[in-house]
């Protein structure tokens, strides 16, 4: 078993989260779910494509876009979480043939830079999906009152 390094993992959160490959870098092929992170965001980016093709009044959109929203916020906090753990703790679940203070689980400048691009992406990326969920649903119950208050239009 190779020793994990932990700002390794969370750049790999960060940057491929969508992918599933810090999961895949941490716990192999056989972690399910690796697989179902590109599964999530591939449903995501399905959204996007529909709101292209058929107009923001794709209701299926409106499910599929926030979904990716929330996996790239999700991996977000994971490269986070992976990156403020002590390195203790961190070498005791990943590297448990290493010494406690071993360098794999030691955080250092560049962990640092991923910790504040993944809170500053991921914030982004939870509240632009919340906005646009909201926004459409709101949307959506102004038509539907409208129809209910002018029956003949």
């Amino acid at each position: 078993m190779t020793n994990k390094n932990k700002t390794l993992a969370s750049l790999l959160a960060f940057a491929g989260g969508q992918f599933g490959l810090h999961r895949f870098y941490l716990y192999g092929l056989r972690d399910i779910w690796a697989w179902l992170h590109p599964v999530a965001a591939a449903l995501g980016w399905w959204g996007i494509e529909r709101v292209r093709t058929y107009g923001q009044d794709d209701q299926l959109a409106w499910a599929l876009i926030p979904l990716l929203g929330f996996t790239l916020a999700g991996t977000a906090l994971t490269a986070i979480y992976y990156g403020l753990m002590a390195p203790e703790k961190w070498n005791a679940r990943h590297n448990p043939s290493a010494a406690p203070d071993a360098p794999m689980g030691r955080t250092n400048w560049l962990t640092i830079i991923v910790i504040v691009l993944a809170l500053l992406f991921g914030t982004i990326a939870l509240m632009s999906s919340i906005v646009f969920s909201f926004q459409r649903y709101f949307e959506y119950q102004v038509e539907e009152a409208r129809k209910i208050s002018q029956p003949g239009k």
